[in-house]
């Protein structure tokens, strides 16, 4: 189903159990229905939140015009370049600074993550965070040490998190949401 602003996707699951309305980070509008709901009823539900949906989409719009994502392989391997040169660095004088330990750094191409840490202190970082201003790289990184003592996002890692970010653990966390790793 199209509207002037937006098109929406219906997709139609055996395993949902409920109407559900989501924008992806591309700014899709997609409704996911249970198999034995009616289409119509749904698209009607939908159309209720129609002022949602352009929110959301505004949202989504801004995000993508802070960091534009690379178009060319060409800017992919600059922003590489650039991750190799930051990233360690940025890592390693994190670890000195909080006290924490890591083993090993990889530095990948992920779309959904920012970071991620093994229960083995393996770090893993985003090349598109060299994009990202240093203090957001600094969060990501303290973030991604502070899972090597807790592997979790326990009340304990989040105070642990807040502690080594001196108590802005939160305004950083609503900071980051403004970009989206690509």
């Amino acid at each position: 189903m199209a509207t002037a602003e937006y098109q929406i996707e219906v997709i139609r699951s055996r395993r949902a159990r409920r109407i559900s309305l989501r924008i992806t980070r591309q700014g899709e509008v997609r409704l996911t229905i249970p198999w034995w709901s009616s289409k119509r009823s749904a698209l009607a539900w939908a159309q209720e939140r129609h002022e949602w949906i352009l929110s959301a989409l505004e949202r989504v719009q801004k995000r993508q015009q802070l960091l534009p994502p690379p178009r060319t392989e060409a800017e992919v391997e600059a922003l590489r370049n650039k991750a190799r040169e930051i990233l360690p660095r940025v890592l390693d004088e994190c670890a000195e600074r909080t006290g924490l330990r890591y083993n090993r750094l990889t530095i990948r191409k992920t779309h959904s993550r920012w970071g991620s840490c093994t229960r083995e202190g393996n770090i893993s970082l985003s090349l598109y965070l060299a994009a990202l201003p240093k203090e957001l790289i600094e969060f990501v990184c303290i973030h991604e040490l502070c899972h090597t003592v807790h592997p979790n996002h326990s009340a304990e890692f989040h105070a642990l998190v807040d502690h080594h970010t001196e108590g802005r653990e939160k305004e950083l966390q609503r900071r980051l949401k403004n970009y989206l790793p690509r």
